[in-house]
Protein backbone atom coordinates (compact mmCIF):
# COMPACT_ATOMS: atom_id res chain seq x y z
CA UNK A 1 0.00 0.00 0.00
CA UNK A 2 2.99 2.38 0.96
CA UNK A 3 4.74 1.41 -2.82
CA UNK A 4 0.92 2.82 -4.23
CA UNK A 5 0.67 5.55 -2.22
CA UNK A 6 4.63 7.06 -3.24
CA UNK A 7 3.66 5.89 -7.08
CA UNK A 8 0.28 7.80 -6.80
CA UNK A 9 1.98 10.87 -5.41
CA UNK A 10 4.91 10.69 -7.63
CA UNK A 11 2.72 10.89 -10.60
CA UNK A 12 0.53 13.92 -8.93
CA UNK A 13 3.70 15.50 -7.88
CA UNK A 14 4.95 15.11 -11.93
CA UNK A 15 1.96 16.69 -13.36
CA UNK A 16 1.69 20.94 -14.61
CA UNK A 17 -2.04 21.18 -12.93
CA UNK A 18 -1.53 19.97 -9.10
CA UNK A 19 0.35 23.16 -7.71
CA UNK A 20 -1.58 25.71 -9.80
CA UNK A 21 -4.85 23.70 -9.06
CA UNK A 22 -3.96 23.57 -5.36
CA UNK A 23 -3.19 27.29 -5.25
CA UNK A 24 -6.47 28.48 -7.42
CA UNK A 25 -8.42 26.86 -4.24
CA UNK A 26 -6.52 28.50 -1.64
CA UNK A 27 -6.99 31.68 -4.04
CA UNK A 28 -10.99 30.91 -3.46
CA UNK A 29 -10.90 30.10 0.42
CA UNK A 30 -8.99 33.63 0.52
CA UNK A 31 -11.77 35.92 -1.65
CA UNK A 32 -14.25 34.57 0.53
CA UNK A 33 -12.58 35.41 3.73
CA UNK A 34 -11.74 38.68 2.64
CA UNK A 35 -15.21 39.37 1.65
CA UNK A 36 -16.89 38.37 4.88
CA UNK A 37 -14.42 40.40 6.63
CA UNK A 38 -15.04 43.33 4.47
CA UNK A 39 -18.96 42.96 4.96
CA UNK A 40 -18.43 43.13 8.66
CA UNK A 41 -16.23 45.84 9.14
CA UNK A 42 -17.99 47.97 6.20
CA UNK A 43 -15.97 51.36 6.42
CA UNK A 44 -14.97 51.48 9.87
CA UNK A 45 -11.20 49.91 8.85
CA UNK A 46 -11.16 52.07 5.95
CA UNK A 47 -11.21 55.77 7.70
CA UNK A 48 -8.70 54.47 9.88
CA UNK A 49 -6.39 53.16 7.89
CA UNK A 50 -4.45 54.82 5.07
CA UNK A 51 -3.18 52.24 2.62
CA UNK A 52 -6.39 50.81 2.43
CA UNK A 53 -7.74 51.30 -0.98
CA UNK A 54 -10.67 53.56 -0.99
CA UNK A 55 -12.22 54.03 -3.92
CA UNK A 56 -15.94 53.49 -5.20
CA UNK A 57 -17.76 50.92 -7.27
CA UNK A 58 -16.01 52.33 -10.56
CA UNK A 59 -12.70 52.59 -9.51
CA UNK A 60 -13.06 48.89 -7.92
CA UNK A 61 -14.77 47.43 -11.01
CA UNK A 62 -11.71 48.69 -13.64
CA UNK A 63 -9.08 47.87 -11.01
CA UNK A 64 -9.92 44.40 -10.89
CA UNK A 65 -10.99 44.21 -14.17
CA UNK A 66 -7.34 45.41 -15.80
CA UNK A 67 -5.71 43.09 -13.23
CA UNK A 68 -7.61 40.10 -14.36
CA UNK A 69 -7.45 40.94 -17.97
CA UNK A 70 -3.69 41.12 -17.41
CA UNK A 71 -3.21 38.05 -15.04
CA UNK A 72 -4.46 35.88 -17.79
CA UNK A 73 -2.96 37.47 -20.63
CA UNK A 74 0.64 36.91 -18.65
CA UNK A 75 -0.81 33.32 -18.02
CA UNK A 76 -1.11 32.37 -21.71
CA UNK A 77 2.48 33.91 -22.15
CA UNK A 78 3.93 31.84 -19.45
CA UNK A 79 2.28 28.46 -20.97
CA UNK A 80 3.75 29.37 -24.34
CA UNK A 81 6.99 30.05 -23.37
CA UNK A 82 6.96 26.40 -21.21
CA UNK A 83 5.63 24.63 -23.81
CA UNK A 84 8.62 25.99 -25.83
CA UNK A 85 10.84 25.05 -23.26
CA UNK A 86 9.61 21.51 -22.92
CA UNK A 87 10.34 21.40 -27.41
CA UNK A 88 13.32 22.44 -26.78
CA UNK A 89 14.79 20.00 -24.20
CA UNK A 90 12.73 17.38 -25.96
CA UNK A 91 14.87 17.59 -28.94
CA UNK A 92 18.31 19.09 -26.89
CA UNK A 93 18.22 16.61 -24.06
CA UNK A 94 15.92 13.29 -24.81
CA UNK A 95 11.89 13.66 -24.28
CA UNK A 96 12.24 11.31 -20.89
CA UNK A 97 13.62 14.37 -19.43
CA UNK A 98 10.31 16.03 -20.11
CA UNK A 99 8.81 14.86 -16.84
CA UNK A 100 11.65 16.94 -14.64
CA UNK A 101 10.69 20.28 -16.47
CA UNK A 102 7.03 19.57 -15.99
CA UNK A 103 7.74 18.76 -12.16
CA UNK A 104 9.89 21.64 -11.53
CA UNK A 105 8.46 23.90 -8.54
CA UNK A 106 9.12 27.08 -10.04
CA UNK A 107 7.07 26.70 -12.92
CA UNK A 108 4.15 25.41 -11.10
CA UNK A 109 4.26 28.18 -8.84
CA UNK A 110 4.73 30.53 -11.96
CA UNK A 111 1.71 29.16 -12.98
CA UNK A 112 -0.03 29.11 -10.58
CA UNK A 113 0.42 32.48 -9.28
CA UNK A 114 -1.11 33.99 -12.11
CA UNK A 115 -4.37 31.70 -12.47
CA UNK A 116 -4.81 32.16 -8.98
CA UNK A 117 -4.83 36.06 -9.04
CA UNK A 118 -7.19 36.01 -11.94
CA UNK A 119 -9.50 34.02 -10.44
CA UNK A 120 -9.22 35.85 -6.64
CA UNK A 121 -10.19 39.17 -9.40
CA UNK A 122 -13.22 37.72 -11.22
CA UNK A 123 -14.63 36.65 -7.63
CA UNK A 124 -14.15 40.10 -5.85
CA UNK A 125 -15.88 41.25 -9.14
CA UNK A 126 -19.38 39.54 -8.64
CA UNK A 127 -19.68 41.05 -5.20
CA UNK A 128 -19.06 44.98 -6.10
CA UNK A 129 -22.17 46.69 -5.79
CA UNK A 130 -23.44 50.39 -6.78
CA UNK A 131 -26.01 52.47 -5.98
CA UNK A 132 -28.10 51.10 -8.91
CA UNK A 133 -28.14 47.77 -7.42
CA UNK A 134 -29.31 48.47 -4.04
CA UNK A 135 -26.71 49.20 -1.29
CA UNK A 136 -23.64 50.33 -2.50
CA UNK A 137 -21.41 47.66 -1.42
CA UNK A 138 -16.98 48.28 -2.08
CA UNK A 139 -14.82 45.14 -0.72
CA UNK A 140 -11.79 47.54 0.20
CA UNK A 141 -9.98 44.85 1.78
CA UNK A 142 -10.95 42.32 -0.80
CA UNK A 143 -9.49 45.27 -3.56
CA UNK A 144 -6.52 45.95 -1.57
CA UNK A 145 -5.54 42.68 -1.74
CA UNK A 146 -5.65 42.16 -5.36
CA UNK A 147 -3.38 45.18 -5.53
CA UNK A 148 -1.23 43.29 -3.64
CA UNK A 149 -1.31 39.93 -5.95
CA UNK A 150 -0.59 42.09 -8.99
CA UNK A 151 2.47 43.38 -8.13
CA UNK A 152 3.78 40.23 -6.56
CA UNK A 153 2.91 38.53 -9.80
CA UNK A 154 5.11 41.08 -11.47
CA UNK A 155 7.51 39.68 -9.01
CA UNK A 156 7.20 36.29 -10.07
CA UNK A 157 7.16 37.24 -13.72
CA UNK A 158 10.84 38.80 -13.14
CA UNK A 159 11.47 35.32 -11.27
CA UNK A 160 10.12 33.43 -14.45
CA UNK A 161 12.28 34.89 -16.85
CA UNK A 162 15.31 34.18 -14.51
CA UNK A 163 14.27 30.52 -14.35
CA UNK A 164 14.15 29.66 -17.62
CA UNK A 165 16.71 30.80 -18.74
CA UNK A 166 18.85 29.04 -16.34
CA UNK A 167 17.13 26.10 -16.23
CA UNK A 168 17.91 25.12 -20.15
CA UNK A 169 21.34 25.28 -19.13
CA UNK A 170 23.23 21.65 -19.75
CA UNK A 171 25.26 21.92 -16.78
CA UNK A 172 21.76 22.60 -14.72
CA UNK A 173 19.84 20.21 -16.07
CA UNK A 174 22.84 17.66 -15.36
CA UNK A 175 22.86 18.47 -12.01
CA UNK A 176 19.17 18.16 -11.25
CA UNK A 177 18.93 14.40 -12.71
CA UNK A 178 22.18 14.10 -10.47
CA UNK A 179 20.79 15.35 -7.77
CA UNK A 180 17.56 12.74 -8.45
CA UNK A 181 19.97 10.46 -8.97
CA UNK A 182 21.90 10.92 -5.57
CA UNK A 183 18.71 10.72 -3.60
CA UNK A 184 17.67 7.52 -5.09
CA UNK A 185 20.90 5.50 -4.32
CA UNK A 186 20.02 6.69 -0.56
CA UNK A 187 16.43 5.77 -0.92
CA UNK A 188 16.75 2.67 -2.27
CA UNK A 189 20.64 1.71 -0.96
CA UNK A 190 19.98 3.19 2.60
CA UNK A 191 22.62 0.79 4.49
CA UNK A 192 26.84 1.83 4.49
CA UNK A 193 29.19 -1.24 3.88
CA UNK A 194 31.01 -2.29 7.06
CA UNK A 195 34.46 -1.61 7.62
CA UNK A 196 35.57 -5.30 5.57
CA UNK A 197 35.92 -4.93 2.45
CA UNK A 198 34.95 -8.92 2.01
CA UNK A 199 31.47 -8.29 3.48
CA UNK A 200 28.78 -9.46 1.58
CA UNK A 201 25.24 -8.00 1.01
CA UNK A 202 23.66 -11.05 -0.41
CA UNK A 203 22.77 -13.24 1.87
CA UNK A 204 22.78 -17.26 1.37
CA UNK A 205 19.29 -18.51 2.16
CA UNK A 206 19.29 -21.10 4.75
CA UNK A 207 18.62 -24.23 2.03
CA UNK A 208 15.16 -22.60 2.17
CA UNK A 209 14.12 -22.93 -1.36
CA UNK A 210 13.07 -26.43 -2.30
CA UNK A 211 15.41 -28.44 -4.74
CA UNK A 212 12.99 -28.73 -7.55
CA UNK A 213 11.52 -25.14 -7.41
CA UNK A 214 12.81 -23.63 -10.43
CA UNK A 215 11.33 -26.53 -12.25
CA UNK A 216 7.81 -27.52 -10.53
CA UNK A 217 7.01 -23.75 -9.24
CA UNK A 218 3.62 -22.27 -10.41
CA UNK A 219 3.73 -19.32 -12.80
CA UNK A 220 1.84 -16.37 -12.74
CA UNK A 221 2.00 -14.69 -15.60
CA UNK A 222 1.15 -10.60 -16.22
CA UNK A 223 -2.19 -9.03 -16.88
CA UNK A 224 -0.80 -6.27 -19.24
CA UNK A 225 1.71 -5.38 -20.98
CA UNK A 226 3.81 -2.28 -20.09
CA UNK A 227 7.23 -1.41 -17.49
CA UNK A 228 7.42 -1.92 -14.66
CA UNK A 229 7.56 0.99 -12.06
CA UNK A 230 6.99 -0.03 -8.61
CA UNK A 231 6.87 -3.48 -6.87
CA UNK A 232 4.56 -3.55 -3.77
CA UNK A 233 6.60 -5.65 -1.28
CA UNK A 234 4.17 -5.67 1.28
CA UNK A 235 1.44 -6.63 -0.29
CA UNK A 236 3.29 -9.85 -1.92
CA UNK A 237 4.74 -10.10 1.57
CA UNK A 238 1.07 -10.18 3.10
CA UNK A 239 -0.15 -13.02 -0.23
CA UNK A 240 2.98 -14.85 0.90
CA UNK A 241 2.32 -15.44 4.79
CA UNK A 242 -1.27 -15.71 4.25
CA UNK A 243 -1.30 -18.44 1.51
CA UNK A 244 1.98 -19.72 2.70
CA UNK A 245 3.95 -19.30 -0.41
CA UNK A 246 7.55 -18.98 -1.43
CA UNK A 247 7.47 -16.30 -4.56
CA UNK A 248 10.23 -15.31 -6.64
CA UNK A 249 10.12 -11.95 -8.31
CA UNK A 250 11.30 -12.34 -12.13
CA UNK A 251 11.63 -8.89 -12.94
CA UNK A 252 13.02 -5.54 -11.13
CA UNK A 253 11.72 -2.17 -11.70
CA UNK A 254 12.73 -0.47 -14.97
CA UNK A 255 12.28 -4.36 -17.08
CA UNK A 256 9.64 -4.01 -20.17
CA UNK A 257 7.10 -6.66 -18.81
CA UNK A 258 5.36 -8.70 -21.59
CA UNK A 259 1.04 -9.40 -21.33
CA UNK A 260 1.57 -13.40 -20.35
CA UNK A 261 5.27 -12.94 -19.37
CA UNK A 262 5.89 -14.95 -15.83
CA UNK A 263 5.98 -12.32 -13.49
CA UNK A 264 6.40 -14.85 -10.09
CA UNK A 265 7.51 -18.23 -9.78
CA UNK A 266 5.53 -19.38 -6.59
CA UNK A 267 5.99 -23.28 -4.44
CA UNK A 268 3.41 -24.76 -3.61
CA UNK A 269 1.91 -24.58 -7.36
CA UNK A 270 -0.97 -26.33 -6.13
CA UNK A 271 -2.37 -23.30 -3.91
CA UNK A 272 -2.13 -20.99 -7.38
CA UNK A 273 -5.84 -20.43 -8.65
CA UNK A 274 -7.06 -17.00 -10.64
CA UNK A 275 -8.27 -15.05 -7.78
CA UNK A 276 -4.63 -15.51 -6.54
CA UNK A 277 -2.96 -14.95 -9.71
CA UNK A 278 -5.07 -11.19 -9.76
CA UNK A 279 -3.89 -10.80 -5.94
CA UNK A 280 -0.03 -11.01 -6.96
CA UNK A 281 -0.73 -8.56 -10.39
CA UNK A 282 -2.46 -6.18 -8.08
CA UNK A 283 1.61 -6.14 -6.42
CA UNK A 284 3.25 -4.94 -9.93
CA UNK A 285 2.87 -1.50 -10.99
CA UNK A 286 3.07 -1.35 -14.43
CA UNK A 287 2.75 2.20 -16.49
CA UNK A 288 3.99 3.45 -20.41
CA UNK A 289 7.24 5.36 -18.44
CA UNK A 290 9.89 4.43 -16.49
CA UNK A 291 10.04 6.14 -13.37
CA UNK A 292 12.68 7.22 -10.43
CA UNK A 293 10.68 5.71 -7.76
CA UNK A 294 12.35 2.26 -7.25
CA UNK A 295 14.65 2.23 -10.74
CA UNK A 296 17.58 3.84 -9.95
CA UNK A 297 18.80 2.83 -13.56
CA UNK A 298 15.93 5.50 -15.12
CA UNK A 299 18.12 8.28 -13.41
CA UNK A 300 22.02 6.80 -14.72
CA UNK A 301 19.83 6.25 -18.10
CA UNK A 302 18.43 10.20 -18.19
CA UNK A 303 22.15 11.58 -17.65
CA UNK A 304 24.04 9.04 -20.31
CA UNK A 305 20.91 9.86 -23.05
CA UNK A 306 22.11 13.39 -22.73
CA UNK A 307 25.63 12.40 -22.75
CA UNK A 308 25.11 10.35 -25.71
CA UNK A 309 22.92 13.02 -27.82
CA UNK A 310 26.17 15.40 -26.83
CA UNK A 311 28.21 12.99 -28.71
CA UNK A 312 26.17 12.76 -31.93
CA UNK A 313 27.76 14.71 -35.31
CA UNK A 314 24.57 16.66 -35.26
CA UNK A 315 25.61 18.56 -31.77
CA UNK A 316 29.30 17.30 -31.05
CA UNK A 317 29.47 18.62 -27.53
CA UNK A 318 32.05 16.17 -25.74
CA UNK A 319 32.04 18.44 -22.68
CA UNK A 320 28.29 18.32 -21.68
CA UNK A 321 29.05 14.60 -22.37
CA UNK A 322 32.29 14.63 -19.72
CA UNK A 323 30.02 16.66 -17.19
CA UNK A 324 27.38 13.60 -17.95
CA UNK A 325 30.56 11.02 -17.41
CA UNK A 326 31.06 13.20 -14.09
CA UNK A 327 28.16 13.19 -12.19
CA UNK A 328 27.73 9.24 -13.28
CA UNK A 329 31.01 8.78 -11.34
CA UNK A 330 29.79 10.83 -8.34
CA UNK A 331 26.51 8.61 -7.83
CA UNK A 332 28.95 5.54 -8.78
CA UNK A 333 31.02 6.58 -5.60
CA UNK A 334 28.27 6.88 -3.75
CA UNK A 335 27.23 3.49 -4.76
CA UNK A 336 29.88 1.77 -4.22
CA UNK A 337 30.24 2.73 -0.26
CA UNK A 338 26.03 1.11 -0.36
CA UNK A 339 25.46 -2.00 1.04
CA UNK A 340 22.95 -3.71 -1.79
CA UNK A 341 19.83 -5.01 -0.33
CA UNK A 342 19.23 -8.75 0.27
CA UNK A 343 17.26 -10.54 -2.34
CA UNK A 344 15.64 -12.48 0.30
CA UNK A 345 13.08 -11.50 1.87
CA UNK A 346 11.84 -13.66 5.17
CA UNK A 347 9.11 -13.26 7.15
CA UNK A 348 8.82 -12.00 11.13
CA UNK A 349 9.18 -16.11 12.09
CA UNK A 350 12.46 -16.35 9.93
CA UNK A 351 10.92 -17.98 6.88
CA UNK A 352 12.02 -16.94 3.09
CA UNK A 353 9.08 -16.20 1.83
CA UNK A 354 10.08 -14.05 -0.93
CA UNK A 355 13.13 -13.36 -3.51
CA UNK A 356 13.75 -10.22 -5.38
CA UNK A 357 15.77 -9.45 -8.33
CA UNK A 358 18.22 -6.89 -7.09
CA UNK A 359 20.40 -4.86 -9.18
CA UNK A 360 24.23 -4.48 -8.74
CA UNK A 361 27.11 -2.39 -8.75
CA UNK A 362 27.87 -3.78 -12.27
CA UNK A 363 24.60 -3.52 -13.90
CA UNK A 364 24.74 0.44 -12.69
CA UNK A 365 28.26 0.68 -14.32
CA UNK A 366 27.24 -1.07 -17.32
CA UNK A 367 24.56 0.96 -17.80
CA UNK A 368 26.56 4.18 -16.99
CA UNK A 369 29.73 3.57 -19.02
CA UNK A 370 28.68 1.57 -21.88
CA UNK A 371 26.78 3.85 -24.34
CA UNK A 372 29.25 6.72 -23.82
CA UNK A 373 32.09 4.65 -24.25
CA UNK A 374 30.89 3.07 -27.26
CA UNK A 375 29.88 6.92 -29.06
CA UNK A 376 32.61 8.40 -27.53
CA UNK A 377 35.44 6.08 -28.67
CA UNK A 378 37.12 8.86 -31.34
CA UNK A 379 36.80 11.23 -28.39
CA UNK A 380 40.32 11.97 -26.48
CA UNK A 381 38.62 14.09 -24.25
CA UNK A 382 35.96 11.96 -23.15
CA UNK A 383 38.24 8.71 -23.30
CA UNK A 384 40.18 10.29 -20.58
CA UNK A 385 37.39 11.09 -18.89
CA UNK A 386 35.95 8.24 -18.38
CA UNK A 387 39.79 6.34 -17.34
CA UNK A 388 39.87 9.71 -14.84
CA UNK A 389 36.37 8.66 -13.36
CA UNK A 390 37.32 5.10 -12.64
CA UNK A 391 39.89 5.86 -11.09
CA UNK A 392 38.03 8.32 -8.42
CA UNK A 393 35.60 5.35 -8.03
CA UNK A 394 38.71 2.95 -7.40
CA UNK A 395 39.04 4.57 -4.06
CA UNK A 396 35.72 4.28 -3.05
CA UNK A 397 34.76 0.49 -3.87
CA UNK A 398 35.72 -1.97 -1.07
CA UNK A 399 34.37 -5.20 -2.82
CA UNK A 400 36.57 -7.13 -5.25
CA UNK A 401 33.86 -7.60 -7.61
CA UNK A 402 33.61 -4.42 -8.12
CA UNK A 403 36.92 -3.72 -9.27
CA UNK A 404 37.03 -6.28 -11.13
CA UNK A 405 33.89 -4.10 -13.34
CA UNK A 406 36.40 -1.16 -13.10
CA UNK A 407 39.12 -3.28 -14.20
CA UNK A 408 36.92 -4.67 -17.12
CA UNK A 409 35.26 -1.28 -17.83
CA UNK A 410 39.16 0.40 -18.21
CA UNK A 411 40.05 -2.83 -20.50
CA UNK A 412 37.29 -1.89 -22.68
CA UNK A 413 37.73 1.67 -22.86
CA UNK A 414 41.45 1.26 -23.50
CA UNK A 415 41.01 -0.97 -26.10
CA UNK A 416 38.21 1.05 -27.57
CA UNK A 417 39.95 4.56 -28.32
CA UNK A 418 42.98 2.62 -29.14
CA UNK A 419 40.84 1.39 -32.33
CA UNK A 420 39.45 4.63 -33.32
CA UNK A 421 41.71 7.18 -32.46
CA UNK A 422 44.26 8.10 -34.95
CA UNK A 423 46.75 10.20 -33.49
CA UNK A 424 49.35 8.71 -31.60
CA UNK A 425 49.96 10.95 -29.00
CA UNK A 426 46.51 11.26 -28.21
CA UNK A 427 46.93 7.19 -28.17
CA UNK A 428 49.90 7.66 -25.72
CA UNK A 429 48.08 10.61 -23.50
CA UNK A 430 45.09 7.85 -22.90
CA UNK A 431 47.71 4.60 -22.58
CA UNK A 432 49.30 6.88 -19.47
CA UNK A 433 45.85 7.12 -17.97
CA UNK A 434 44.99 3.92 -18.39
CA UNK A 435 48.78 2.35 -17.17
CA UNK A 436 47.77 4.46 -13.84
CA UNK A 437 44.03 3.19 -13.18
CA UNK A 438 45.98 -0.11 -13.29
CA UNK A 439 48.46 0.82 -10.51
CA UNK A 440 45.92 2.35 -8.75
CA UNK A 441 43.60 -0.81 -8.81
CA UNK A 442 46.52 -3.28 -7.93
CA UNK A 443 46.62 -4.58 -11.18
CA UNK A 444 50.08 -4.60 -12.08
CA UNK A 445 50.42 -8.27 -10.66
CA UNK A 446 48.50 -9.24 -13.70
CA UNK A 447 50.59 -11.05 -16.25
CA UNK A 448 49.82 -10.96 -20.03
CA UNK A 449 48.26 -14.44 -20.03
CA UNK A 450 45.72 -13.36 -17.14
CA UNK A 451 45.61 -9.84 -19.41
CA UNK A 452 44.39 -11.59 -22.26
CA UNK A 453 41.86 -13.84 -20.32
CA UNK A 454 40.20 -10.15 -19.39
CA UNK A 455 39.86 -9.24 -22.87
CA UNK A 456 43.65 -7.30 -23.04
CA UNK A 457 45.63 -6.36 -25.98
CA UNK A 458 48.41 -8.61 -27.90
CA UNK A 459 51.63 -5.86 -27.03
CA UNK A 460 50.18 -3.88 -24.20
CA UNK A 461 53.02 -3.81 -21.32
CA UNK A 462 52.03 -4.63 -17.72
CA UNK A 463 53.22 -1.95 -15.35
CA UNK A 464 56.15 -2.73 -13.32
CA UNK A 465 55.52 -3.46 -9.25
Amino acid sequence: MKSRFFHLWDAVNSSLWFIPALMTLVTVAVSFATITIDGLIKEKLVDRTGWIWTGGPEGAREILSTIAGSMITVAGVVFSITVVVLALASSQFGPRLLRNFMRDRGNQIVLGTFISTFTYCLLILRTIRGEDGGSEFVPHISVTLGIVLALASLGVLIYFIHHVSVSIQAPIIIARVAQELERGVDRLFPEMLGQSAEESSQSAPRNDIPPEFDRDGGRVPSCASGYLQAIDSETLMEIAIDKDLLMRINFRPGEFIVKGSDLVLAWPRQILDRALADQVNAGFILGAERTEAQDIGFSIHQLVEIGVRALSPGINDPFTAITCVDRLGAALCQLAERKAPSPYRYDSEGKLRVIAKGTTFADLADAAFNPIRHYGRSSALVTVSLLKTLAVITEHVRREEDRQTLLRHAIMIERASGEALVEQAERDTIEEHYRSLLRILKEDRLTPERMRGHGGFGNMMVPEG
